[in-house]
């Protein structure tokens, strides 16, 4: 990123610090952002978590924040067009993207040092992660121009909450690489870390994403989340080889999906032909939940996907 002159900062640093000299004393940006639309708020850059699906989910000081701003930075203004006018918001928005330039990135600056507000938003979910809004945000500091969050929905987190996988630990990986060599050496390089994995995907790269982490991992304990707080949000807890045998067979791939995968820790890659002969052993002895809940102690494979593959088994040897 090409940095303004020492000249540029200097002249916008004091112009910020006038500017901010000419609110109330004494009210800090998280003060005045806390007290609603009824404070004054300081000029600064507000970077503001927006729902990712369910617009209830907007929080009372996002909604604040977005009708005092003088500018709203967003990656697609139409979208986030639709979000204001849910909320019957009418405040000004300019594109900020990934092909955005730093003359783009400086007039926000300027803004912010001219004593206005600009509110950094992403098409959904919380700034900054896995978008470009860090560039502008990094600027605003090494300006030190105030930089105030507002906390809110995340697809991550929120994944991370419902999964039913170890969360002491994670890894965010986001979106993997298009093409299938450098996707297998990004997993490659994470296969033997202690954290539960978390990737961003799309429908139509789904399984071969999933292909290739079989590949690189083994198979492992995973959780697919997709459409997360919408009406057709779905949250499966499973493995890595059965979620592509579902696939196989029709399960649905649309829209925004979360993919959490089981770290190393504790992950034997097991064949599943060795799954299935544990299963078969301990069902000759035990009925077969019971059967399934001793072998996911041992594998870490889920119980349910485990259940499932035991009376399959059973229905196989009977025919």
């Amino acid at each position: 990123m090409s940095l303004p002159d020492r000249d540029y900062q200097t002249s916008k640093l004091s112009k910020a610090k006038a500017a901010i000299r000419k609110l109330k004393a004494g009210s800090s940006p998280l003060e005045a952002a806390s007290k609603g639309n009824d404070a004054t708020w300081q000029p600064g850059l507000y970077v503001v978590a927006t729902p990712i699906g369910n617009l209830k989910d907007i929080s009372s000081r996002a909604l604040f924040a977005l009708k005092a701003a003088d500018v709203i930075a967003c990656e697609d203004t139409r979208r986030t067009g639709r979000l204001l006018q849910a909320f019957e918001i009418k405040t000004k928005l300019v594109a900020y993207h990934d092909h955005s330039t730093a003359k783009d990135r400086d007039r926000l600056l300027n803004a912010i040092a001219d004593g206005q507000i600009v509110v950094l938003v992403s098409d959904a979910g919380t700034p900054c992660i896995a978008d470009p809004g860090f560039k502008l945000v990094r600027a605003a500091h090494e300006l030190q121009l105030p930089v105030i969050p507002i906390p809110g929905p995340n697809a991550a987190i929120t994944a991370l909450s419902v999964a039913g996988l170890p969360t002491d630990r994670f890894l965010f990986e986001g979106f993997l690489p298009n093409k299938t060599f450098a996707r297998k050496q990004r997993l490659n390089a994470v296969k033997n870390l202690d954290a539960t994995l978390v990737f961003y995907e799309t429908g139509p790269r789904l399984e071969a994403m999933l292909t290739d982490a079989i590949t690189e991992l083994g198979n492992r304990p995973c959780a697919i989340l997709r459409e997360l707080t919408k009406i057709y949000e779905t949250v499966k807890l499973t493995d890595l080889v059965s979620i592509l045998d579902e696939l196989a067979n029709g399960e649905p791939r649309k829209g925004e999906i979360v993919v959490l995968i089981g770290g190393a820790s504790g992950s034997k890659e097991w064949e599943q032909s060795a799954i299935d002969g544990l299963l078969l052993e301990q069902s000759a002895t035990k009925p077969p939940k019971q059967a399934a809940r001793v072998i996911a102690e041992e594998t870490g494979l889920p119980t349910k996907t485990l259940y499932a593959r035991l009376l399959k088994l059973k229905k196989s040897e009977t025919n």
